[in-house]
């Protein structure tokens, strides 16, 4: 009896071992994105080694039910990222899934599972629910870091976010802090993507909840950089491959989509593909300068179009850069007059209700209130930092008259964005957490508070 239970001991070592070992070969991932209705996709990005990929994967509840799907695109490069997508899924059901590589399964050291949506739509009320959100994700590499105090910060973020309960997770930019070393070649552009998302303290938050993304300068290029950086074509090449929207912009150009959830519609905008230089005059003569462009013509005709399509309760347009703020000095939609009084004129001319931005960049969090004539008030609701140093308000932003009251935030933060409630009385409610899960500020608003008066 005994050489059995050893023998079997040793047996089911050596399974455990060949499973671990299989692990290696998987770089970063696996974590499920674009979970609609009846499909999904799985990423991951596996070694060169890697001849074959597969996702297994089953209805939590009928584990017997399991489909194989394999990837059928290019391997064996130095960077290997890649979607697997599963077709003709039920709705509103748990699938765990895992990966198998090169005939055998790999294990990974956390739950791998994603939910379809229901089909809410003219059969029930909409469903209350949640998504977190953020920006500014600065992982150290002291080789390559500039002198002095490490700008990354604790990374335990990810964590306590991969334990906070939510539908899914927006990146609102600079997910990934390119260097000099990075971009100035794209070979470099690629390494900094799939070095930062191979972090381990990331890979349990990316497989707790869809992920869905916008960049801004840090993963997009250079500092500040916009249209004019000579890699933008590539670098546009990469995130898609290292992000998992339902779509990249139009005509191969920009990275802009739309994201819906319940009666929620996210605007993921495009805040460096077609934007001019910051150091372009605001005016002309005295008159907004019609050749500085922020979102650019393409996107801008997108945008307005998609709000008039969208019947969504509240319509969210996710950029990269604060948008309303008057006393922003730094990277600010203000400082493109024309683009910005002629997105807030079509809001207005249109009667466009439940219009609100969310923004990133600024190493701070805020909620910044703009009030216009012939509307409703807009709100700015900026999230900032995951783990890039923090930077607080100074000068002129102090006292901003514009912020609202007990939404400063100046640690590391994210958000957790909700909404509830029955129909015409749904609540968007946004509470700012701190690295441990402790609550920094909160703020909400009602729908009735986003309408046009008669």
């Amino acid at each position: 009896m005994k050489k059995i239970l050893f023998l079997l001991f040793t047996i089911s070592s050596l399974l455990s071992n060949q499973l671990w070992a299989q692990s290696e070969k998987i770089i970063s991932g696996p974590w499920a994105g674009n979970v609609e209705l009846r499909t999904a996709m799985i990423w991951l990005e596996v070694s060169s080694l890697v001849k074959q990929v597969a996702v297994q994967y089953a209805p939590v509840a009928s584990p017997q039910q399991q489909t194989t799907v394999y990837y059928k695109g290019l391997l064996g490069n130095e960077f290997n990222p890649i979607k697997i997508a599963l077709n003709g899924l039920q709705l509103n059901t748990a699938y765990l899934y895992r990966i198998v590589i090169d005939g055998k399964p790999v294990r990974v050291p956390f739950t791998t599972q994603f939910t379809t949506k229901d089909l809410w739509q003219y059969r029930k009320p909409a469903p209350d629910f949640s998504f977190l959100t953020g920006s500014c994700a600065y992982f150290n590499e002291p080789v390559y870091d500039r002198p002095g105090k490490p700008y990354g910060g604790d990374s335990s973020i990810f964590e306590t976010m991969a334990n906070t309960k939510a539908d899914f997770h927006v990146w609102l930019g600079d997910n990934w802090y390119t260097r000099e070393v990075d971009y100035s070649s794209v070979w470099g552009l690629n390494y900094r993507a799939s070095h930062d998302r191979a972090q381990k303290i990331l890979q349990p938050f990316m497989a707790a909840m869809p992920q869905y993304s916008i960049w801004d300068d840090h993963d997009y290029g250079p500092n500040d950089a916009g249209k004019s950086y000579i890699f933008k074509e590539e670098s546009r090449s990469i995130f898609s491959q290292y992000s998992l929207n339902p779509s990249y912009g139009e005509e191969g150009k920009g990275i802009y989509t739309k994201v819906s959830y319940g009666d929620v519609d996210l605007f993921l905008t495009d805040d460096r593909y077609f934007r001019s230089e910051d150091e372009l005059p605001d005016s002309v003569n005295g008159q907004p300068n019609k050749e500085k462009y922020f979102l650019g013509t393409q996107q801008m005709e997108w945008l307005k179009n998609a709000l008039l399509f969208s019947h969504a309760t509240f319509k969210i347009i996710v950029t990269g850069s604060q948008v309303i703020n008057p006393l922003n000095t730094y990277e600010c939609m203000q400082h493109y007059p024309y683009e910005y009084q002629q997105l807030l004129q079509f809001l207005t001319d249109q009667k466009i209700k439940g219009v609100l931005f969310l923004t990133g960049d600024r190493h701070h969090s805020e909620v910044i209130k703009v009030p216009r004539a012939g509307g409703y008030p807009l709100y700015d609701i900026t999230v900032s930092p995951y783990t890039a140093g923090v930077s607080k308000v100074s000068g002129q932003e102090l006292n901003n008259p514009f912020r609202e009251p007990n939404t400063l935030v100046e640690v590391q933060n994210f958000a957790k964005i909700s909404f509830s409630g029955k129909k015409k009385e749904r609540v968007m409610r946004v509470e700012f957490i701190g690295i441990k899960g402790e609550k920094l500020g909160e703020w909400s608003v009602q729908e009735n508070a986003l309408q046009i008066n008669p």
